[in-house]
């Protein structure tokens, strides 16, 4: 298979709220293109696009999955996005393999939180946006309330370029043909409106259309892609997937007014590294060398890894020679193919703007950058700002020899998920997985248990504390140790201070005339960083703190390396203690959604928690949204609180925020149960 050119290529990542109806609109579009003999069901377990075992057992989707369908000559891919805030990581992977991020919101429920967040973070990615309004045959749903509530959320440029009639069954079409009735509004002052968004961004067309009063659709299509690529027009359609109104519609729009690679705004490739990480855009050349980004990577349990990937430039063929990222040996790409679900479709090239896969690859992991000239090596895309994994939980293998199988297990889960991360304690000599929220880590249990058949053991782990210092203090300490022979010896005097919360760790050498030799100040950086890792009143990692080291002293003959360890170690320690260490606590941001007659229910318990409540707003069929902070050690048992408060209807998701000080009381507790370990003399 050759090439496909630009202007035949649509990407598109479908996102938006679980139960949104993501899912079953992506098989309602294949089906209608020929791609399957008929559309599946999510409660039947027969989608395309929801084939992990785990989806179909939950009736929702958990990763990101890909398809693709023809229509009008031109290839669509179309990424599947879960919809539910703990898998948020699987859904944001998407935006940087789609040129346009189609927000799909359920017609009864409206805008819900991750049609928020979604059309947030796809503004950031500088992604094109249309929103599609599905199950419009709902009788309940209430659709000029609804296009008012969009534009009231994400602004005026939010403008339908279809409506609906006859009471949701077809939409009538207001860019192309305005012509027709619809359900409300007028398809006249809809096309004018459009018309008027659009040539806002070419000056001499806007001449044009005050002087004629009208411009023709092929006049519009430069402006159109101008308007979505500055985000200055949102698209809104309307459509049921269920009973196929507006399918073909919404087809024609991505067909012929979103936009191809070509059209669309460039990735946000980075070449070099840090501050001095200069903006690369690649060229959409089919003979270019090849640029192309990793966005998913699956391990399948007989096929190994596959994974997925956009090319941005060149040509990726059968027996290419492609290096990942920094990687020196460049690897053969042995098949192609292209995906649609769980199955691998053949191919032999895949050029730019198209979604291939390559399988068995093992150096391959999520946003490697794959490329075959090797000074590219130094070039990535910029990174996703994913979710704090806030939820943590402790897990060991019930059997002692299932150890190394939990640490492979765990290292392929971490492979296929980049919000899903692992800490290892080495006290407790325990893995810790953290995630999304209790859902996410619930599934990632599933699957060792189904998939992997492991069976673990778990519990809450440790809260991330942290601790900091409120005062400038000094320190010193004179290291002097004499064992018949070499003797060691350095002396270090330091002073440290706080820095602004989240600013981390500062060390500055302000020696002068060489009382401690240069080869000895990394020695009492590494001492300092092993108290600050230690803690100084509790027991937790030191953060935000500003260490200058400004005299000591040296010894021709015993002067050490570990002497300067030991007495920057020391002298940190003397001066934290003068400088009122404090312990600091992980806050969450919580967002709760509740029946009305449980708000107060749940706003009291929240309370309770120490938590404080920030906000209300009254969403759609009597639920209200509870906004608020609380410290995530208060946060023991909550789902089944939560659960208990609202007759099972309450659900709320959770988000990092900061860290704070924990109350005094708190703090003598911790600080009671701190034994530190006795260096020796």
């Amino acid at each position: 298979m050759n090439n496909i050119p630009l202007s035949q290529l649509r990407t598109l990542a479908m996102v938006g709220h679980g139960g949104s109806g993501k899912t079953t609109l992506i098989e309602a579009l294949l089906a209608a293109t020929g791609g399957i003999p008929a559309a599946g069901a999510v409660e039947r377990g027969n989608t395309v696009c929801d084939y992990d075992p785990l989806e179909k057992a939950h009736l929702h989707s958990i990763k990101l999955a890909v398809a693709h369908l023809s229509h009008q000559d031109t290839l669509i891919h179309v990424l599947d996005t879960p919809g539910y805030p703990d898998y948020m990581g699987q859904a944001m992977c998407a935006l940087d393999a789609a040129d346009t991020a189609v927000v799909v919101l359920d017609a009864k429920k409206g805008i819900e939180l991750t049609a928020h967040r979604m059309m947030h973070w796809a503004q950031t990615r500088k992604l094109c946006r249309m929103i599609v309004v599905n199950k419009i045959d709902i009788p309940e749903a209430d659709l000029p309330a609804l296009l008012a509530e969009i534009q009231g959320a994400f602004g005026r440029e939010c403008l339908p370029i279809n409506l609906p009639a006859g009471q949701g069954s077809r939409v009538t079409d207001c860019f192309f043909n305005p012509a027709g009735e619809a359900d409300f509004s007028s398809v006249e002052d809809a096309h004018r409106a459009l018309v008027d968004q659009v040539v806002e961004v070419d000056e001499d067309l806007m001449g044009i259309y005050l002087e004629q009063g009208e411009v023709a659709p092929e006049q519009l299509h430069a402006p159109f892609e101008k308007a979505l690529r500055d985000g200055h027009l949102v698209p809104v359609c309307f459509v049921s997937a269920q009973t196929g109104a507006g399918l073909k519609e919404l087809l024609d729009v991505m067909v012929r007014l979103l936009p191809n690679p070509g059209e669309a705004n460039p990735p946000l490739f980075l070449r070099g590294e840090g501050e001095s990480a200069q903006p690369l855009v690649p060229e959409p050349d089919s003979a270019k060398h090849v640029l192309a980004h990793v966005f998913k990577l699956e391990v399948d349990p007989y096929i190994g890894r596959i994974a997925a990937f956009r090319v941005h430039q060149g040509t990726v063929t059968e027996n290419s020679q492609l290096y990942i990222g920094e990687l020196r040996k460049p690897f053969k790409v042995a098949h192609l193919f292209r995906l649609l679900g769980k199955q691998l479709v053949p191919v032999e090239a895949c050029g730019p703007g198209d979604i291939c896969a390559v399988t068995k690859v093992e150096d391959i992991g999520f946003d490697s950058v794959l490329h075959d000239a090797p000074e590219d090596d130094h070039i990535h895309m910029k990174p996703l700002e994913f979710p704090h994994a806030v939820f943590g939980l402790a897990v060991r293998p019930k059997k002692q020899s299932d150890a190394d199988k939990l640490a492979d297990v765990l290292h392929r889960l971490v492979a296929e998920d980049p919000a899903l991360h692992v800490d290892h304690d080495p006290n407790t000599h325990e893995a810790v997985i953290r995630g999304l929220g209790e859902t996410h880590l619930g599934s990632v249990l599933e699957k060792m248990r189904e998939q992997f058949r492991l069976d673990v053991d778990t519990h809450p782990p440790t809260i991330a504390y942290k601790e900091t210092i409120t005062l400038p203090a000094e320190g010193h300490h004179r290291h002097k140790k004499q064992t018949g022979g070499a003797g060691q010896f350095g002396e270090v005097f330091l002073r440290i201070e706080p820095m602004e919360r989240g600013a981390g760790f500062a060390f500055v050498d302000a020696v002068k005339g060489g009382v401690i030799p240069n080869t000895f100040i990394p020695a009492v950086e590494k001492g300092v960083r092993q108290a600050m890792a230690a803690g100084s009143v509790a027991g937790f990692p030191m953060q935000d703190i500003k260490v200058t080291v400004y005299d000591g002293k040296n010894h021709p003959v015993d002067g050490k390396e570990i002497a300067f360890v030991t007495a920057g170690k020391k002298a940190f320690l003397e001066a934290a203690s003068k400088a009122r260490p404090i312990v600091l606590e992980p806050i969450v941001n919580v967002e709760l959604t509740t029946p009305e007659n449980a708000v107060g229910d749940v706003s009291g318990d929240l309370s309770s928690r120490r938590g404080q409540i920030t906000g209300h707003q009254t969403g759609r069929g009597g639920m209200i949204s509870v906004v608020g902070q609380v410290p995530l050690a208060e946060l023991d048992s909550f789902q089944s609180r939560i659960k208990s408060l609202t007759g099972g209807q309450g659900s709320y998701t959770l988000e990092f925020s900061h860290y704070e000080q924990v109350p005094p009381q708190v703090q003598q507790q911790l600080a009671a149960q701190f034994k530190p370990e006795q260096d020796e003399q």
